[in-house]
């Protein structure tokens, strides 16, 4: 882990400010989700991307199938990919 020796203080609500070198590093926007984590006596806070988002039907269930690297797809769009691919092999 790098330190990036900068420091922030927690406030009354529980908010700490991220600082812009770092958002801009991670290409983070205002109002982007970020993930927290705790390992030990760390917290963890990362940029939130969806993993294994059916590229079909945008669906994250745990049925998702990696068919090639970075190509998921629930079984709805599979079926749905199927089906398109079956009709134009029609045509």
């Amino acid at each position: 882990m790098e330190s990036t020796g900068i420091l922030r203080k927690v406030d009354h609500l529980g908010r700490i400010i991220t600082p812009i070198d770092i958002r801009r590093t991670l290409g983070m926007a205002a109002g982007e989700p970020i993930e927290i984590f705790l390992e030990d006596d760390r917290i963890i806070i990362r940029k939130y991307e969806i993993e294994k988002a059916c590229a079909i039907t945008g669906e994250i269930t745990e049925e998702n199938f990696e068919y090639v690297d970075g190509l998921c797809l629930s079984p709805k769009g599979a079926a749905i990919l199927l089906e398109e691919i079956q009709n134009a092999l029609k045509k």
